[in-house]
């Protein structure tokens, strides 16, 4: 992300969080009322033109596939979140939080909300708020962190989010962006944090990793996010990334075949996770 500058990746983001909400067939994977209305008339023609919003045309798949991978992510976050609740838990902190809303959608009283980001992203995202006339939820804390100034713990903290308690922490489209050893200290920082605490991440396979056809659609989409000043920098296989998160137990880590499983089966639609590439990871300590 340019240091001045919201994300134009996490805008992506919810331009197909939105398009899943107007174009994809019933039942949605994931419900998100707050999707469509957060971007108001400043990205509204954006999202007409987003790619592709009818998932049985057959020229963009990718797309499709890129999008259903990015719902089903906000899904499977959402659904951990439910069963840490149901188990007591009672902090939820969204690191890049971009224009996720959660907050505004949130069905537990006793759940405190924890946005992280970069200063401008935020308030850009505040702004679009504002804009729109979407209320401030009572039980949501902005945390801004430049992470090149400012400690991920101390504004937290700052915040009122408490270290003796589990959480759960969804890092959702963010690892892909991170060098290696930025990912290591936030990782050691989530692991020694209370027990019973969850991690919900994605992540990216190496390209060397894929067959040859996705090589192309990884190449396609690295040049976007390139130009877009964000580009790719980390990727794992799965062998890799269980010992990178050694700390953490019952880690789950699905590939398409799993998330398709999961979420699209039995669609009226052909809206499905394509390739190999994508990965959704969650582990609890």
């Amino acid at each position: 992300m340019q240091s001045a500058s919201p994300s134009r990746t996490a805008l992506r983001v919810a331009l197909r969080r939105a398009a899943h909400q107007l174009y994809d067939a019933k039942p949605l994977v994931f419900e998100d009322p707050v999707a469509v209305p957060i971007l108001g008339g400043s990205y509204a023609e954006e999202l007409r033109r987003t790619p592709t919003r009818n998932p049985d045309r057959k020229d963009r798949p990718f797309s499709v596939g890129l999008r259903a991978f990015l719902v089903a992510r906000s899904r499977y976050a959402e659904d951990t979140l439910a069963r840490a609740v149901s188990q007591g838990v009672s902090q939820y902190v969204l690191l890049g939080a971009g224009l996720d809303t959660f907050a505004h959608r949130n069905p537990y009283p006793q759940l405190l909300v924890f946005e992280v980001d970069h200063p401008a992203t935020q308030q850009w995202k505040r702004d679009l708020l504002e804009n729109t006339a979407l209320s401030a939820p009572r039980n949501l804390t902005y945390v801004p962190v430049n992470f090149e100034e400012q400690s991920l713990l101390a504004q937290l903290q700052a915040g009122g989010f408490n270290t003796k308690a589990p959480a759960v922490f969804a890092w959702l489209g963010v690892v892909p962006y991170l060098t290696l050893e930025a990912f290591r200290a936030t990782t050691r920082f989530l692991a020694s944090q209370a027990a019973g605490s969850a991690l919900v991440l994605d992540y990216g396979q190496p390209r060397s990793a894929l067959p040859f056809f996705e090589q192309l659609a990884h190449d396609s989409l690295a040049s976007r996010v390139q130009q877009a000043g964000e580009p790719f920098k980390l990727f794992f296989t799965p062998p890799d990334i269980a010992a990178e998160l050694s700390a953490f137990r019952s880690l789950e880590d699905l590939g398409s075949a799993e998330i398709n499983a999961r979420y699209f089966t039995g669609r009226a639609d052909s809206l499905k996770v394509l390739g190999s590439a994508g990965r959704l990871l969650s582990a609890w300590l």
